[in-house]
């Protein structure tokens, strides 16, 4: 469950860590080599050259031993290779040392057990905090072992440095790999980069959208499919499009003259059977719900066909009004922000926006309350509050779509809309650049809210 909640890396950062990882185990890879190679041959150089100097000195001490030199202390002390180095002669009256005084208890026991059995041995270890290189060689009859430190200071920082090197070198490879994985996955990825751009404007509706002739074999046919799909897209959307606008138009001429038939038949019901005159009364609601509909329908289609008025500034503030004095409704509430924004609009889709707006109040929301105009941000907003009980979360976004009419959608008399009102306010607001959407009024019952970009004067 918690594996399932963690954030996926995108793509183009799991190629980067790839080649990170990758570069950065074939350095780690090589660095080993490098180093069990390098710190090989220079210990063994090492040893071999303190092999050599201590069988000379070896040789030296062990001629003293047989001839019983009284200079043997003078003799150690210029047998002594430098400040650091140590030697040490075990006697059986005692220990002689010169150099560096190292207590002889801090020379490994394995080594000098070696020496007395008549095996010459060497060991490195630390003496004092200085890493040594020590040689223990029996001397005179057997009865005395010959011991040299040799300091291995300088093969010690040589082999910090190197170590430091090559632990250097992994990290930057690794991070150069993950740079070259980002360059690598982000020209690798930019065809799908393309390809996710145009997807998306076909999403939203640009239906011309094409991506460019690509000359790589391996990206030509996916162009080529996309191209053709979206452009049989394209032509099935402006069919329907068109035989929407046709069947509306063609629609409207008969349905009007069903409808004037309808209201003379209505102003002579007085004279019919009650069952005659309630058939009657449905024929005509639904006329008019045919009609309403087939009106809304015309407006879809010519908003499908991006046939779009002239733009100009539009006082959001009188249109609101004007729209309610044509509409009869002197009685709404309508508050304004002292400076009225200005949008950059086409007029009469503004006008369709509010008038659909309070047709919904009306029929669904028991009348409109207040129409609030003001100022949020950079943006101008546009509230209605209406009386009713309020739209449900679950309905707040499908309200909007076409023929979505909500909790009645199993009402059919005069007054119940076609289910396009909003879903014409929604089209016409997004071809603004603006966004609608419904909540809940303080106090009680829904606020529609439009909010547009607010025009640069």
């Amino acid at each position: 469950m918690m594996l399932a909640t963690v954030r996926r890396l995108s793509l183009r950062w799991r190629v980067a860590a790839a080649f990170g990882l990758g570069l950065a185990l074939v350095m780690t890879v090589l660095g080993i080599a490098t180093w069990n190679l390098a710190t090989g041959y220079m210990l063994d150089q090492r040893e071999q050259s303190t092999t050599r100097q201590s069988e000379v000195n070896v040789g030296l001490v062990d001629k003293a031993l047989v001839e019983h030199s009284d200079n043997l202390n003078d003799l150690l002390t210029g047998l002594a290779s430098g400040p650091d180095s140590s030697i040490l002669l075990s006697r059986p009256d005692g220990w002689l040392t010169s150099g560096r005084q190292i207590e002889p208890a801090a020379i490994p026991i394995a080594l000098l057990d070696s020496a007395r059995n008549g095996v010459a041995a060497r060991q490195r270890f630390i003496a004092d905090g200085i890493p040594v290189m020590a040689i223990a060689t029996p001397v005179g009859n057997g009865d005395s072992i010959y011991v040299e430190l040799y300091p291995l200071l300088e093969l010690d920082r040589t082999f910090r440095y190197l170590s430091l090197l090559l632990i250097t070198g992994t990290v930057v490879a690794a991070l150069f790999g993950v740079a070259l994985g980002v360059w690598t996955s982000k020209r690798a990825l930019r065809p799908l980069a393309a390809l996710r751009g145009a997807a998306s404007r076909v999403a939203q509706g640009d239906l011309t959208t094409r991506l460019p002739h690509q000359k790589d074999p391996d990206l030509a046919p996916l162009a080529t499919s996309f191209n053709a799909t979206t452009e049989q897209l394209e032509q099935r959307v402006r069919r329907d499009k068109r035989f929407a606008a046709d069947v509306s138009h063609e629609l409207r001429s008969p349905l009007t003259t069903m409808v004037n038939a309808a209201e003379v038949m209505i102003r002579r019901q007085e004279t019919m059977h009650p069952t005659a005159r309630k058939a009657l009364s449905l024929l005509g609601a639904e006329l008019h719900r045919f009609q309403r509909m087939v009106v809304d329908l015309l407006e879809i289609s010519r908003a499908d066909q991006e046939d779009e008025g002239p733009v100009e500034l539009v006082d959001l503030g009188s249109l609101v009004h004007n729209v309610l004095e044509s509409r009869g409704k002197p009685d709404v509430r309508v508050e304004v922000d002292q400076e009225t924004p200005l949008v950059s609009a086409d007029r009469r889709r503004m006008d369709r926006i509010v008038t659909n707006l309070l047709d919904n109040a009306d029929r669904y929301g028991g009348g409109a309350i207040v129409v609030t105009v003001r100022r949020h941000g950079d943006r101008a907003r546009v509230e209605v509050d209406d009386a009713g009980s309020g739209v449900p979360p679950v309905l707040r976004e499908r309200i909007f779509e076409r023929f979505a009419r909500g909790l009645h959608a199993g009402r059919r008399d005069r007054e119940t809309g076609s289910g396009l009102g909003l879903a014409i306010v929604a089209d016409h607001v997004h071809r603004h650049g603006g966004t609608v959407w419904v909540e809940d009024r303080p106090g009680g019952g829904a606020r529609f809210v439009v909010e547009l970009p607010e025009a640069i004067t």
